[in-house]
């Protein structure tokens, strides 16, 4: 394999091999704590504009397929892992990590000690860097990683979001004559895939609009439900949809959110978010659902939160809470049908522990 680096702008470098597309990228680095699922966080596009570091040792070894996807592509900006293992074995596999990285032109570096990497963003914090095999003085490679953006103010939404509204139906392959009971508008700000099926089990109607649609088209449409989804970047940056959120709240329509869509409810109704230090992301995150008394392990993948002391509790009762750092996971709105997590109860990778909300938002429009 070839040779390539690692570039931190704290100035730290790590050497290993590259795999995947030679081409140099940059990114926010940050870790996953994910067993498995490299494929699927890959295409998740809530990771554009990150360089992921796999904590597993062991990555590549079941290869990739058709099936486990997020979106039509690799999103995040490039791989970090332990060892990448070649010769890879799955019933379902179609081709090596690497050449699946190649096909999305996406870099990727081997033989990197993740431990140590892990160790020093959860001390220094998510911070940017580039993977690369160029052969330039280390000082100037440090300079082209502190000349690329930071995450903090970055509007990604627009890079994910679908160019087109388009609908999709539960009984599109039974019958098109058939009218699913559910109508729900979904604000896509990077959705996934598997939120789609989840949502999709329920007789709905769906239709996924673009996240920079006005609110009035959403109302045209008539939902019984308005979901808005997971998706990149500061979610402060996102205006267009806070705006829009806040003039949906109120309407007297069921709205569930979800990630980013938490965020943007959040501060639709006058909150804050603030910059984790090195975020959330795996599959084997503990949150306390303080409405059932009860623990759930969760799939999470955010690097903001809600400010919990800038939500007005008058009006909005905390639901969830991170049992790793005790940062707000969900709320509900006192008055209005309104529900959100910070979390993805959908998994894909992770846990089924919290399917149950979307029975609870078919539950509120059933309301």
């Amino acid at each position: 394999m070839k040779k390539g680096k690692l570039v931190l702008e704290n100035g730290q470098i790590f050497e290993g091999n590259i795999f995947g597309y030679d081409r140099s990228s940059a990114g926010e680095v940050v870790f996953n704590t994910s067993l498995t699922g490299y494929q699927e966080i890959l295409s998740d596009p809530s990771y554009f504009g990150q360089i992921i570091i796999m904590t597993y040792p062991l990555i590549g070894n079941y290869g990739t397929n058709e099936t486990d996807t997020e979106s039509e592509k690799i999103q995040a900006s490039g791989l970090i892992v332990g060892s990448y293992e070649e010769n890879w074995s799955n019933h379902e596999g179609l081709i090596s990590l690497d050449e699946y990285l190649k096909k999305y032109k996406v870099i990727g570096i081997s033989g990197i000690d993740t431990r140590a990497l892990t160790k020093m963003i959860r001390s220094e914090g998510a911070m940017r860097g580039m993977i690369t095999a160029e052969d330039l003085p280390d000082k100037m490679l440090t300079e082209k990683v502190l000349s690329s953006p930071k995450m903090s103010g970055l509007d990604l939404v627009r890079f994910v979001s679908a160019k087109k509204n388009f609908t999709l139906s539960s009984g599109q392959n039974v019958s098109k004559r058939k009218k699913s009971k559910y109508r729900i508008a979904v604000y896509d700000f990077g959705i996934k895939k598997n939120i789609i099926r989840e949502l999709l089990n329920y007789d709905t109607e769906l239709k996924i609009f673009n996240a920079e649609s006005e609110y009035r088209e959403i109302l045209d449409y008539k939902p019984d439900g308005i979901f808005l989804s997971n998706g990149p970047g500061d979610p402060e940056a996102v205006d267009y949809g806070i705006d829009n959120a806040k003039n949906l709240i109120g309407k007297n329509i069921p709205v569930f959110g979800i990630c980013l869509g938490h965020q943007i409810i959040a501060l639709a109704l006058g909150a804050r978010t603030y910059k984790l230090k090195f975020g959330h992301r795996g599959g084997n995150h503990p949150v306390k659902n303080h409405l059932r008394n009860s623990i759930e392990i969760t799939s999470q993948n955010h690097g903001f939160a809600v400010d919990e002391k800038t939500l007005n509790k008058e009006s909005v009762k905390i639901t969830h809470t991170n049992l790793y750092d005790n940062t707000n996971e969900g709320l509900r709105h006192k008055k209005f049908p309104v529900m959100s997590v910070q979390y993805h109860p959908e998994a894909s990778p992770g846990p089924n522990d919290s399917k149950y909300l979307f029975d609870e938002f078919i539950g509120m429009i059933n309301k």
